[in-house]
């Protein structure tokens, strides 16, 4: 009898034992169950943010992309609208000066003021006067009544320079050391620089806001 409840004891012992263990095999079961379920869900976000991030810097370079065409196409539209306006103006300018030329009161008018205005600029001493071949012709007989009027007190020769021009004069001093160029085709030189400063300027100011475009 005793050796049988000996051996129930280390029975009763053992099946302890063994439920221990069982119950610690399950616990770091369950822990380990529990860590690779967060370690998974920990590696599943980081991919899930690495993908946004992804997209977001994919994104971006699409919105770049599209910004860049557009700046380069308005760059081209300004670019060509600039040129028809600054053609169209210049060529206002020209016909409008050539009807003055063709109205020889008015074009008289003007060569005198453009006259004065060259004698007050330029250094004493006398003047020449470069004109056309057209207008040498009609001014050489009141060319002394100009200089009164224009020049008190200068001489100013009139000479024809025989070069292709739609008009106006130059005028120098007779030792070339100074001149003030008044032709039509140095006027619309000096006035293109300006036209095209004002033309872009009026471009810019109405043309749209890529930032709006994109952002709005």
């Amino acid at each position: 009898m005793e050796a049988d409840a000996q051996v129930s004891q280390l029975e009763q012992a053992l099946l302890q034992q063994a439920e221990t263990l069982a119950r610690e095999q399950l616990q770091n079961a369950e822990a380990t169950c529990a860590r690779i379920r967060a370690e998974s869900a920990a590696k599943l976000k980081l991919a899930e943010e690495r993908e946004i991030l992804a997209a977001k810097v994919e994104a971006e370079r699409q919105v770049r992309r599209q910004i860049q065409a557009a700046e380069t196409r308005l760059s081209a539209e300004l670019d060509r609208l600039r040129w028809t306006l600054t053609e169209s103006t210049q060529a206002e300018v020209r016909t409008a000066f050539r009807r003055l030329v063709a109205d020889q009161a008015r074009y008289l008018g003007v060569l005198e003021a453009w006259l004065a205005a060259a004698a007050q600029a330029l250094p004493p001493g006398d003047l020449a006067v470069e004109v056309r071949h057209e207008d040498d012709a009609w001014l050489a007989p009141v060319w002394p009544e100009i200089v009164v009027r224009a020049a008190p007190g200068r001489a100013a020769t009139l000479v024809a320079h025989g070069q292709p021009s739609e008009g106006g004069l130059r005028v120098r001093l007779a030792d070339d050391r100074a001149r003030v160029d008044q032709t039509f085709e140095a006027r619309q030189a000096r006035l293109a620089d300006e036209l095209a400063r004002v033309v872009m300027e009026r471009l810019f100011a109405s043309a749209p806001d890529l930032g709006t475009l994109v952002h709005g």
